[in-house]
């Protein structure tokens, strides 16, 4: 556990404003409380080793996520200085000519938009049965923007990838603490040189804040948090996969169903990518109180590389079904915002459920694949609601 100064350090004293210590936060989170951190506009904190806020699922109302409402995922200490001005990316390994730019220099690359629905691999992880170990996400850690900034390929163009080049690593600027392996990952190739994969510069016509990478960050889109390297000041290219722990054992699914609770050798696994899809439901809240006649249920819906084809709502517990309305905003890699009109007209207890089918042919599963680490869960949503 980090030490008193360390902690102030890295919450900025945030939680201390409101009276909290050390050791109540670690004893709230470990009984699985929620934390709200004053300044972070109703964030929920789940780490205070490292900043990691969750989104309440009621902020899931808006097709963009505004960045005072996006969640944020850390695996190290932030950056403790970050000046724009001495800051460099530098890109190497297989390629004909490396590479130093400047964010002057980022800047002046031909700027590409995308709107992406960025989700942590483990959101979601609590409502595993049985529990893994992890940051305890709820539902919250997911959110859409629209990022831009040069395209990743442009830069490889300019380096020249050679032959050999088949997977690209990205390096932030976190500080790592003590022994614990940096921060590093690589992705193939052929996801490299998409035409929407990025170097970020912008989240929805501004500069990255430092929480979101400033003052660049990679963007895979349609693929999980963890491939979106924040802080970027490295780019390497390599003959291979990048060996290191954030590769393996980190972020790999087992390569065939496993019993819950059950080991997995790193050898039976794969990397986790692309996100699969999964709704949301925003409201009305778990556990509200409703007045009999109209109420309208509403939420999100994604599918990573995949688009959301439809979204079904049942207020029967799953003996029925019905479809909702999909939101006019799209894009590719984007969720879609959603809703539907339920006339509660008897009063009662309902559990409400949302399910989600995309262009791939996948619904979401009444019960969520297990596996040891606690990745795309993505069940049947449902709120339980009492009408009277």
């Amino acid at each position: 556990m980090d030490s008193r100064r360390d902690f102030l350090k890295q919450i900025s004293a945030a939680a201390l404003v409101a009276g909290a210590t050390p050791s109540l936060l670690a004893r709230a989170l470990a009984q699985g409380q929620a934390v709200e951190v004053p300044g972070e506009d109703g964030m929920v904190l789940r780490s205070f080793r490292f900043v990691d806020l969750e989104s309440p699922v009621e902020y899931f109302n808006t097709w963009l996520t505004p960045a005072p409402h996006f969640f944020v995922r850390n695996h190290m200490h932030e950056p403790s200085e970050l000046d724009a001005h001495d800051w460099r990316l530098t890109v190497s390994g297989e390629v004909e000519k490396s590479l130093t730019l400047s964010l002057a220099e980022l800047s002046r690359i031909e700027n590409h938009p995308v709107v992406n629905t960025l989700e942590c691999a483990g959101n979601g992880r609590s409502l595993h049965r049985p529990q893994v170990p992890g940051i305890q996400w709820g539902k919250g850690a997911v959110g859409t923007a629209r990022f831009s900034g040069p395209r990743l390929r442009d830069i490889l163009q300019r380096a020249g990838v050679k032959s050999t080049g088949k997977h690209v690593m990205f390096r932030g600027l976190d500080e790592v603490p003590g022994k614990v392996p940096p921060f590093i990952r690589s992705i193939p190739i052929e996801k490299a040189l998409d035409a929407d994969t990025l170097i970020a510069t912008h989240m929805n016509g501004s500069p990255l804040t430092k929480h979101h990478g400033f003052p660049a960050r990679g963007l895979v889109p349609g693929w999980i948090g963890a491939a979106s390297c924040k802080w970027l000041t490295e780019i390497k290219v390599l003959d291979a996969e990048f060996v290191g722990n954030f590769m393996s054992p980190g972020y790999r699914l087992p390569n065939q169903p496993v019993k819950p609770g059950d080991a997995v050798k790193p050898e039976d696994t794969h990397p986790v990518t692309a996100l699969t899809v999964k709704s949301v439901i925003a409201g009305p809240s778990d556990g509200a109180p409703l007045k009999p006649g109209k109420v309208v249920v509403h939420g999100a819906a994604w599918a990573g590389e995949a688009n959301i084809a439809k979204v079904e709502n049942s207020t029967d517990a799953g003996a029925t079904w019905a479809p909702a309305k999909l939101g006019r905003d799209q894009a590719h890699y984007a969720w879609r915002l959603w809703s539907y009109d339920w006339k509660a007209a008897k009063t009662g207890d309902y559990t409400i459920q949302s399910r989600a089918t995309d262009s791939q042919g996948r619904t979401q599963p009444a019960t969520a694949v297990w596996n040891p680490s606690g990745y795309l869960y993505n069940a049947v949503d449902q709120v339980n609601v009492h009408v009277a």
